[in-house]
């Protein structure tokens, strides 16, 4: 059985990483927050070389969490979860009225990290989906931003690690010495890895999802029309109907479902 989070829990969290505060969103931590903010607050943890956790939260991500006992204890101890989707956003918004005009979308939000990275000279880590993604999205980000200093890359065998292979990959990591690592795993398997490591790796883990295949161009990015919409979800279905309609009709519905009671009980 899951429990819910309570309010002032999540707060007491927040108040200890001194990271900037969460809300309540079924139960699940999300911060109110802005791209300026969180590249500015993430840089400042990179430089002071701090283990910290940061995940950019889509609806589907929000739903599983809130359903999920082990990933919303995960998620409630990241540093910041950020409000990937619109209707992230409009659960805060309607639920907390914190008037954000825009999400913090886990793409753009791994651009604006780039360049600052680049001004302030902070080496970054790629780390997660498949060889010919990381060989692309290490290229494309080489030439997006001149000097940017990718201190590595690298795909992890599609299975469970063993206490050897982890030991050597956090080993790599940190010898590295970047300040941020990108980790592109999917939810919730990156959101676990980020967790279970926090206290090993030596940098701002970040979890940004399909940024790694956007931006090494393996998939393409709904129009920005969509994205303003909150119809993200229409257009990646409509790009691979029979693995996602399961998944959108069930995570949509169990949204608005909690959407809906989380606002009559407010």
């Amino acid at each position: 059985m899951t429990v819910a989070t309570p309010a002032a829990e999540i707060d007491k969290i927040s108040a200890l990483t001194g990271w900037p505060s969460k809300r309540n969103v079924f139960g699940v931590g999300v911060t109110p927050t802005t791209y300026a903010e969180a590249t500015t607050v993430i840089l400042a943890a990179a430089r002071g070389n701090e283990s910290a956790l940061v995940s950019c939260y889509s609806t589907h991500s929000l739903v599983e969490a809130s359903g999920n006992a082990k990933l919303k204890q995960a998620a409630n101890r990241f540093d910041m979860i950020t409000p990937d989707g619109q209707p992230v956003r409009w659960a805060l918004n309607i639920l907390h009225g914190t008037r954000l005009t825009d999400r913090v979308y886990g793409p753009e939000l791994t651009l604006w990290l780039c360049r600052q990275a680049t001004r302030q000279s902070v080496s970054i880590y790629l780390y997660g989906s498949t060889a010919t993604v990381i060989q692309a999205l290490t290229l494309a980000l080489e030439k997006k931003f001149p000097g940017l200093i990718i201190a590595g890359a690298e795909s992890p065998p599609f299975r469970e690690l063993t206490a050897e292979e982890d030991q050597k990959t956090v080993a790599r990591i940190n010898a590295s010495g970047a300040g941020i690592v990108f980790i592109g795993l999917g939810c919730p398997k990156q959101d676990f890895f980020a967790y279970e490591h926090r206290d090993k790796i030596r940098a701002v883990q970040i979890c940004v999802g399909a940024a790694f295949d956007f931006h090494a161009g393996t998939q393409k990015m709904a129009p920005a029309w969509m994205q303003k919409r909150g119809l993200e979800w229409l257009f990646r279905l409509s790009q691979e109907p029979r693995r996602l309609w399961r998944r959108y009709f069930v995570t949509n519905t169990i949204y608005l479902l909690k959407l809906a009671w989380a606002w009559v009980r407010r």
